[in-house]
């Protein structure tokens, strides 16, 4: 089945075309989910969440190749963290004197495997992980993270200097 005839198919609340777009997207909204939220039966739940709007909003989506399923699933994933972390009041930022300043990196993420850059990332507050997830790995503008999140974007720059700031000194720490 193709990504369009599964679309087609959705929109007609085919069974068979939800399960084929959930069988090839899910492993990987997962994964987004988890960047937002630590817990894996939390990031289950917001997957099934993300999913059924997918669904229920797919008269709106428009098939244009490649890439634009993920892609907006992925917006809706996103969504569904924020929403999940405003509501349990994680989504919070972080005063400015949380992060030390300390000096630029020397080379120790290098050294580093994806998954302990991954755990690294997790353990950051809310509010950076938040930030550093929407602009490095989702690709935001700062602009766009501060409508999202109901910040301005000089806190939006200011979350994702310090998030930076902070994995690079936990590197420091355990990369010797």
């Amino acid at each position: 089945m193709t990504g369009q005839k599964a679309i087609e198919g959705c929109k007609r609340q085919d069974r068979i075309s939800q399960k084929y777009l959930f069988d090839t997207y899910s492993d990987g909204m997962l994964m987004v989910c988890l960047r937002y939220v630590k817990s894996l039966p939390d990031a289950e739940e917001i997957m099934l969440n993300g999913f059924y709007n997918f669904y229920k909003s797919i008269d709106r989506f428009v098939y244009n190749g490649n890439g634009s399923i993920g892609g907006w699933l992925r917006k809706i994933m996103v969504n569904e963290c924020l929403m999940y972390l405003r509501r349990q009041g994680r989504l919070t930022i972080v005063n400015e004197d949380y992060a030390a300043k300390i000096g630029e990196d020397d080379g120790q993420i290098g050294r580093m495997n994806a998954n302990e850059i991954f755990k690294l990332v997790m353990d950051l507050p809310a509010g950076y992980r938040t930030v550093f997830n929407l602009f490095v790995i989702e690709g935001y503008a700062h602009k766009e993270i501060a409508r999202l999140l109901g910040i301005t974007e000089g806190t939006s720059k200011s979350q994702l200097s310090k998030a930076r700031i902070q994995l690079q000194k936990v590197i420091k720490e355990n990369v010797k």
